[in-house]
């Protein structure tokens, strides 16, 4: 009888094993369908309603998602609209996304997944303060009190107080757009924005924000062999522009944060001939609407 039973249990127990594994796999299929066409409209949709209609019930479900064991591994491979980066050593990662204002303006959202392994989600929504945040590059926040940015790197910093540094885009106006270098860390597990560790001629910030014309692209960009974060020197187009960061742009000229003990020095008007790999890993969201639209054209095709 019990090696009747034994047998029966070898037989089927992989068939059982397999329905418990479908219905998790499809529920991610399913969940990723919905971010796929909601992340489309709340990007492309030209009603602002709509795109924040899309992007409410786009929160709601990768919410759900994320609450699935071992969401994550799961990659999101389809959804191309938001910009998810995971920490080096795969502690944690960062969704991250836009919805563009009928002025032109952005707001911004996110949240930072814990890698709990087995263990039920842990995750910190970033809710955009940007509007109220009046100096930027002065402030602490929690995640509460979110500079809002797209993030498109994680550098991970062994100081006496590990940290991590942040690279990000920030659509600001019409007129201007922002990139963003950042420090992040974890206090009692909670995380922190914010840290006095970038240096210029001025002092310490606790992140560094660029500004510059909407009509042009600014580099920013880690290079790890010589632990610098390297960026296109903006200036305006002539004297009379001085102090009107919306006309800015690169003038040819690059400078870069060095990482020294712990903190990352400003030099200014470095030779990018001795750096590799220049080219920077942007976020264009016309490009990305562009193409959006072709990949939805072709689809009904």
């Amino acid at each position: 009888m019990i090696k009747r039973l034994l047998i029966c249990l070898l037989t089927f127990s992989p068939v059982l094993l397999l329905a418990q594994v479908r219905p998790q796999k499809s529920a991610y299929a399913t969940y990723q369908d919905s971010l796929k066409h909601l992340g489309f409209k709340m990007i492309n949709n030209e009603e602002d309603l709509e795109r924040k209609n899309a992007n409410y019930a786009f929160i709601k479900t990768l919410t759900a998602t994320l609450k699935l064991p071992g969401s994550f591994n799961f990659k999101f491979d389809s959804v191309k609209t938001i910009s998810i980066v995971t920490s080096p050593d795969s502690r944690f990662r960062i969704f991250s996304w836009h919805v563009m204002n009928d002025d032109g303006s952005y707001r911004f959202y996110g949240t930072i997944q814990m890698n709990t392994g087995t263990a039920p989600l842990e995750m910190y929504p970033l809710a955009d303060y940007s509007p109220f945040m009046a100096n930027p590059q002065d402030t602490v926040t929690d995640n509460t009190h979110w500079y809002g940015a797209q993030y498109y790197q994680i550098i991970p910093v062994a100081a006496a107080t590990p940290y991590y540094v942040l690279l990000g885009w920030k659509g600001n106006t019409v007129k201007s757009t922002k990139k963003v270098i950042e420090a992040l860390t974890f206090k009692n597990g909670k995380p922190v924005l914010g840290i006095p560790v970038f240096a210029d001629k001025l002092g310490p910030k606790d992140r560094i924000v660029f500004e510059y014309s909407r009509q042009a692209s600014m580099m920013l960009k880690y290079i790890p062999e010589q632990h610098i974060i390297v960026a296109d020197h903006l200036s305006p187009p002539d004297k009379r522009f001085v102090g009107k960061p919306d006309t800015y742009g690169p003038d040819l000229s690059y400078d870069a944060y060095r990482l020294r003990n712990g903190q990352w020095q400003l030099q200014e008007n470095i030779d990018l001939r001795n750096v590799s790999s220049p080219d920077d890993t942007d976020i264009d969201p016309k490009k990305q609407a562009r193409q959006d639209r072709a990949a939805a054209s072709a689809g009904h095709n």
